[in-house]
């Protein structure tokens, strides 16, 4: 693989951490081409091949309307996440495409509170070449828990 484009592979899955731990929730979906499909999922169902997701959205525009979702219509107790993300394995490189993963882990801290560990995985990522740079074509999150928190709001 092009150390260039490892250099921009790595910046994409730093960037990605960066916005969703800001806050700033617009940048989220930028990181995705339009047609892409964003699923957050348990292990357990991954690996016996069940398609049952936590979450599961299919366009930027449904990402879109998660935003709108978050800032508007959700209701729960404010926290900040903050994401430590491995090096991204590139399973196969391509022309105009990289199949990656990425191990993941999501703090969580409530306003008053210890920081928590919030969700564990890893990232499943087909990544494309798109005029405005690397874009996440489709990004399956596999947590390794089946429990979590009653409500998953932020992107993982």
């Amino acid at each position: 693989m092009d150390p260039h484009d490892y250099f921009a592979l790595s910046q994409l899955y730093a960037g990605y951490a960066q916005a969703v731990d800001s806050g700033d929730w617009d940048l989220w979906p930028e990181f995705f081409t339009d047609d892409c499909s964003y699923r957050l999922q348990p292990r357990e169902n991954h690996e016996r091949g069940f398609a049952l997701c936590t979450l599961a959205f299919e366009s930027k525009g449904m990402l879109r309307d998660r935003v709108y979702g978050i800032r508007e219509t959700l209701f729960h107790d404010p926290y900040y996440q903050r994401h430590v993300v491995g090096a991204p394995l590139v399973r196969q490189a391509l022309a105009d495409r990289f199949e990656c993963e990425a191990n993941y882990a999501v703090f969580r801290t409530k306003f008053n509170e210890l920081s928590t560990v919030f969700n564990v995985g890893r990232y499943i990522d087909s990544v494309v070449r798109t005029p405005a740079g690397l874009k996440f074509a489709s990004r399956l999150c596999v947590y390794d828990s089946e429990l979590i928190p009653n409500a998953i709001i932020y992107p993982i």
